[in-house]
């Protein structure tokens, strides 16, 4: 059974009584337990709609998804998903610790202590739990918003252009660093992203988007050994990946 099951999924939103718009087309997508998914495509194509559908933030139209054989909303209400997106969305009262615990009390629990200090040290904020969101560097902020997203160890994690605000030098340092944090546990994930290099630097296989309405059009494995470090970004097989794919999206 794959973890993820997205099953002739298509989802439309009425505009008025005339009209509606047709945002996702005949979605089919396996995900397997541990596997790193990236999905790829131009703005407006519906990728960050079809991740809400998985999260359980929105209903499909026609289909069904499943996630180990429930629906998203299962997990969803028993606090298993991980979720980050572009917006960090740290409250900016709160300390890092604080922000990072935060999934504890809003899911009823004890919070963990040992395991916040852990993703804390984990995602490298070391010196910086009583730091306010406005002390920190972007890199520094989504850095947290990822230990967050991993605090109650979900079952899947859902990432929506996490380091899409970032300048490029951060946001590949970034990507160095999610693939750390990710290899630690491999939890099953799922990722928005617009960018080519970063699918293929730290997705297993990509999915590339059509444009609205969006669809699948093509499933690309990605050959790379891990642990990938930036010098896999300059090798000939990469730079001729990353043509491929930017070819598909052009077309």
């Amino acid at each position: 059974m794959a973890a993820i099951e997205i099953k002739s999924v298509s989802k439309s939103y009425v505009m008025n009584r005339k009209q509606s718009v047709l945002a996702l087309h005949n979605i089919d997508l396996a995900v397997s337990e541990g596997e790193f998914v990236a999905l790829l495509g131009p703005s407006g194509c519906g990728k960050s709609t079809l991740l809400h559908l998985v999260a359980a933030l929105e209903e499909p139209s026609t289909g069904s998804i499943l996630i180990d054989g429930k629906p998203p909303a299962i997990l969803r209400d028993r606090h298993q998903l991980g979720i980050a997106f572009q917006d960090h969305a740290l409250l900016p009262w709160l300390s890092v610790s604080a922000n990072i615990s935060l999934p504890f009390k809003i899911a009823g629990c004890p919070v963990d202590n040992a395991r916040v200090r852990h993703l804390i040290d984990l995602v490298g904020l070391q010196g910086f739990e009583h730091a306010r969101p406005s002390q920190l560097s972007g890199g520094m902020r989504q850095r947290a918003a990822i230990a967050r997203s991993l605090c109650l160890q979900p079952a899947l994690l859902l990432l929506d252009e996490p380091f899409g605000a970032l300048d490029a030098v951060t946001r590949r340092r970034m990507n160095i660093e999610l693939q750390r944090v990710w290899q630690e546990g491999k939890i099953t994930t799922l990722m928005v992203t617009h960018s080519v290099e970063e699918a293929l630097f730290l997705a297993d296989r990509v999915a590339v988007m059509s444009g609205r309405p969006g669809s699948i059009v093509q499933i690309v494995d990605v050959p790379f050994l891990r642990p990938r470090l930036s010098d896999s970004m300059r090798s000939e097989e990469f730079h001729k990946l990353t043509d491929d794919l930017t070819a598909l999206l052009e077309h």
